[in-house]
């Protein structure tokens, strides 16, 4: 079975952007991001709703452009090219760059891809996620908590009714202050 992966940068107080959706605050130095680019490498997939899809496209398909393009932010323009990208919306005509538009229900695309064995997803955008959160989907969290409180924005997790029980698997310390923390979904038995 493959797995589910909701992973992003978030602030302390669990905000992943700013209310006007500013990412000006996230502190992705070499380290960091060749840390992300292992974690990119290893998925089969990445999956996005219209508005994660169409900021990475903004950037990522003509990074080798960028005079002030890092190392690390060249090998991720390569990784993300490359690999498979699904965006689930109904309003965009199109999708480019190794991507498929799904239109149709994505919990039971997503439950199908899963069903999959060794087919690992990485999940962006909270909007989205929260659509796999509800429907009990997501197997890891990743969270790069940045030393900074927002205040406001868009949290990280949205309103649930109840309780999600998680393992912690991982903490890693970054230069920069970055704390990643990896938990895994604890299932209910049975």
């Amino acid at each position: 079975m493959g797995r589910l992966i909701y992973s992003m940068s978030v602030s302390l107080d669990g905000f992943v952007e700013t209310p006007s959706r500013s990412l000006d605050w996230v502190l992705v130095d070499e380290e960091l991001h060749s840390f992300f680019n292992d974690e990119a490498r290893a998925m089969s997939a990445f999956l996005y709703g219209r508005r994660m899809y169409e900021l990475m496209v903004d950037y990522w398909p003509t990074a080798e452009s960028d005079p002030g393009a890092t190392p690390a932010m060249l090998d991720f323009a390569r990784i993300w090219t490359d690999k498979p990208k699904i965006v689930f919306s109904s309003s965009l005509e199109r999708v480019d760059w190794n991507s498929r538009l799904v239109r149709a229900d994505a919990v039971q695309e997503v439950a199908r891809l899963r069903a999959q064995p060794g087919f690992d997803m990485d999940v962006g955008g909270p909007t989205t996620a929260a659509t796999f959160v509800r429907a009990g989907l997501v197997d890891e969290y990743r969270l790069f908590v940045h030393p900074l409180i927002l205040g406001a924005g868009t949290p990280f997790f949205h309103a649930r009714d109840d309780r999600v029980g998680l393992k912690l698997l991982e903490t890693r310390t970054f230069d920069s202050g970055v704390v990643y923390l990896r938990y895994e979904t604890v299932r209910p038995a049975g």
